[in-house]
């Protein structure tokens, strides 16, 4: 058992975000992703994609050297921003990050197919998804 590690990051998933370098990507996506592209699957069953994301950024930094660290799915058209997206963009913000840029289905598919992992999770509302680009540790940093 680790201290001060959310409990949701499995021994899988520490492993995989601690494996990345930086600029590499990882994908967490809905229920409804064809998620079996990828190279390294791991799932987190039973949980929404946004409490995901928080888990994950609790660990690992975005990458500030690219124009957008994170990247959602976004539906075609302009019928809003999906509640998914809504809760994913809260999420960013609690930890000082701008709100995620938006693809196009086949964009964030061809993507996805690429990260260094994506976490399929047990979100079941649509377009929640999202890719993040791991940053660099900085010297002040906490241990």
């Amino acid at each position: 058992m680790l201290i001060g590690v959310n409990s949701l990051l499995t021994p899988d998933l520490l492993h995989a975000l601690a494996s990345m370098g930086h600029g590499d990507t990882i994908a967490l996506v809905d229920a409804n992703f064809p998620a079996t592209r990828s190279k390294r699957l791991l799932r987190l069953p039973g949980v929404d994609v946004a409490t995901a994301l928080r888990a994950v950024l609790s660990v690992v930094p975005l990458d500030d050297a690219v124009p957008a660290p994170a990247q959602v799915m976004l539906p075609a058209g302009d019928g809003g921003l999906p509640p998914a997206v809504v809760e994913m963009n809260a999420a960013l913000a609690e930890r000082g990050a701008a709100p995620a840029a938006g693809l196009g289905r086949h964009e964030f598919y061809a993507a996805a197919e690429v990260a260094y992992a994506v976490v399929a999770t047990g979100e079941r509302r649509r377009f929640g998804n999202i890719l993040l680009t791991k940053g660099v540790v900085g010297p002040g940093a906490a241990p």
